[in-house]
């Protein structure tokens, strides 16, 4: 009694054919039994005959053809019809006629192409067939076929209904899929830009820097040792982000956070940045957060040392108890850093990292020619 509740599940590993196949030797057994004999189904007034070997053949015709009916569907529904009007033409009128049910469903549920032209072509089979289940009986009335046919006609549309549900179930995962690549690819995009950008923008001004201190060698050599300090930086970064995307990396790596803060300031002043930075509160450990809130700050200090280079630029960072509070302002006293240039990803991004937490994110120039960024996020649970 154990093993009942395991049945279904066994049933469900089995394959198609060897289901249908089990279906068919169970109608084929049953046929046979003597007790069933003449219990099946009735088409017509044919009168009911004892089972001789031609009725074997009909039974077999009926049942043994389920095995292919899911990968040859329409040559199954014709041995079956073939056995099914044998059947009743005859008067066996054997248990085997459910499976004619059975073979409609499937070729409904199945045929992908010429579907039409199957129904037209079966539909006009059938004629004949009443018309001889007619001539053999007279005097039955016509509504049993047409009863009989539109029975069948609503088993198809039954099948018809199953294929266009898979068909659809089928296109949502196809849309669930792409959707999901394409948000991996936005998230990846993402982050490379959050990872290089603000590096890459730094060994820039620096380098446009050291061409004027070339009369200053221990200016030069503090400033070409910050280039190299920062591309070491951004390779790690790199290697951390390429690391993320591996589908074999553990859960022990380094994870940017709002730890990280000082010395993504202190690599701006070294860029030639006057940076303050304001921290209150006590931070609540929250990786989801902690992540946005750097980036928050990463892609600001960018844009700072792109569009306002050497203006005084604050970062203030409060921690509450349900969310955090980030605002970074410069005073538009600056100058354009050279050879730079934005895309308009990197503030769109910030936007989205900040709304998926339900936060609120603005940034906007300031009426003295300055630039801020404002960002509240909710800190996420840890738990």
């Amino acid at each position: 009694m154990t093993n009942l509740p395991r049945a279904p599940q066994w049933w469900g590993r089995v394959g198609g054919p060897v289901r249908y196949l089990a279906v068919g030797v169970l109608f084929f057994a049953g046929s046979l039994v003597p007790a069933l004999h003449g219990h099946g189904t009735v088409l017509g007034g044919v009168p009911t005959r004892p089972f001789d070997a031609l009725a074997v053949v009909a039974v077999a015709l009926q049942c043994f053809p389920l095995v292919i009916c899911r990968r040859w569907p329409v040559v199954a529904l014709t041995l079956v019809s073939t056995g099914f009007a044998l059947d009743q033409l005859r008067g066996y009128h054997s248990f085997a006629g459910s499976a004619l049910a059975i073979t409609v469903l499937t070729l409904g549920s199945r045929l992908e192409r010429h579907r039409r032209a199957t129904v037209l072509l079966f539909s006009a089979a059938y004629v004949p067939l009443a018309v001889a289940l007619d001539q053999l009986a007279p005097g039955e009335p016509v509504e049993e076929f047409v009863t009989f046919y539109l029975a069948l006609a609503l088993v198809w549309g039954i099948g018809a209904w199953l294929r266009s549900n898979r068909a659809a179930e089928s296109e949502r995962r196809r849309r669930v899929a792409d959707d999901t690549r394409a948000a991996e690819r936005a998230r990846i995009a993402r982050e490379l830009h959050d990872v290089v950008t603000h590096h890459v923008t730094a060994m820039v001004v620096q380098s446009e820097a050291a061409r004027y201190l070339t009369a200053d060698p221990d200016r030069l050599d503090e400033t070409l040792t910050g280039v190299a300090d920062t591309g070491r930086r951004a390779i790690t970064d790199l290697r951390h982000l390429l690391d993320l995307l591996n589908p074999d990396h553990g859960t022990g790596a380094r994870t940017a956070s709002v730890g990280g803060l000082l010395p993504l300031v202190e690599q701006t002043r070294r860029a030639g940045q006057p940076v303050e930075f304001t921290e209150k509160g006590a931070p609540v450990r929250s990786t989801g957060t902690d992540l946005v809130v750097y980036r928050v700050v990463q892609e600001a200090l960018t844009n700072v040392l792109k569009y306002d280079h050497g203006s005084r630029t604050s970062v203030q960072v409060h921690h509450g108890e349900r969310e955090i509070t980030v605002e970074i302002g410069t005073d538009g006293s600056g100058s354009r850093a050279a050879s730079t240039g934005g895309s308009g990803r990197g503030l769109a991004g910030l936007r989205e990292r900040v709304d998926a937490l339900g936060g609120d994110f603005s940034a906007g120039r300031r009426p003295d020619g300055g630039f801020t960024v404002r960002a509240r996020i909710p800190t996420v649970d840890p738990s």
